[in-house]
């Protein structure tokens, strides 16, 4: 039996050795399962054996539930017809579609990024977006500094607000659930929330500013 979760993105945290078994588009580090691949979250639960059991004889101790297995797909049918067939229909990013994306390049006025994911399907390409620091927070936007919110590699949750020009689309986290949903520190390691503002290294214990994304 499978269960399809939300969309991963690579470097999450998906669970522990404990609680799952890795599949594909999935990786180890340490006792920790991490998503490798961007996509839709599978846990397969193994099926219990048919047919009438044996009585046992002897008391013995009771063998462990076998552990689902999770992995990552690696595509999702962007549209499909009545059949279920692949129409090939392009998804483009909307006014009012919430998107992830993963900042490219940042400047004191905007952040540049990469949409990855519109609503919940995995884009074959990647859509050039602008966050600009207006559209940052919905509060103080006059004090907002683009470097203390955003940093190139960040995953970022964001709502679609203006089709922009030719070639990006403007994007706002100007909402408590939209933000970075990712970062790395400047060390290199997976940063987790402390606050709304920031990110912590548990590594290191040193912590970075970051626009957070309140999680759903």
């Amino acid at each position: 039996m499978s269960e399809i979760l939300p969309i991963a993105v690579p470097g999450q945290l998906l669970g522990g050795v404990s609680e799952y078994l890795p599949g594909p588009g999935t990786h180890i580090l340490n006792t920790s399962l991490y998503a490798s691949i961007l996509g839709p979250i599978t846990t397969t639960t193994p099926s219990k054996p048919a047919g009438p059991q044996k009585r046992p004889t002897k008391i013995t101790s009771a063998a462990p539930a076998p552990l689902p297995t999770i992995s990552i797909e690696r595509n999702i049918t962007s549209a499909k017809d009545k059949d279920g067939e692949n129409k090939g229909k392009e998804i483009l990013p909307e006014v009012n579609s919430t998107v992830l994306c993963r900042v490219t390049r940042i400047t004191p006025k905007q952040a540049s990024v990469a949409i990855l994911v519109v609503g919940e399907t995995v884009l074959d390409g990647e859509w050039q977006g602008l966050i600009r620091a207006q559209d940052v927070r919905a509060t103080e936007k006059d004090k907002v500094r683009v470097f203390d919110s955003f940093r190139p590699g960040d995953i970022v949750r964001a709502v679609v607000i203006s089709l922009g020009d030719q070639s990006n689309y403007y994007l706002s986290t100007a909402s408590n659930n939209l933000g970075v949903i990712m970062a790395t520190s400047e060390s290199g390691n997976a940063m987790y929330p402390v606050s709304w503002k920031e990110y912590k290294d548990p590594e290191t214990g040193a912590s970075e500013s970051r626009k957070v994304a309140k999680p759903f």
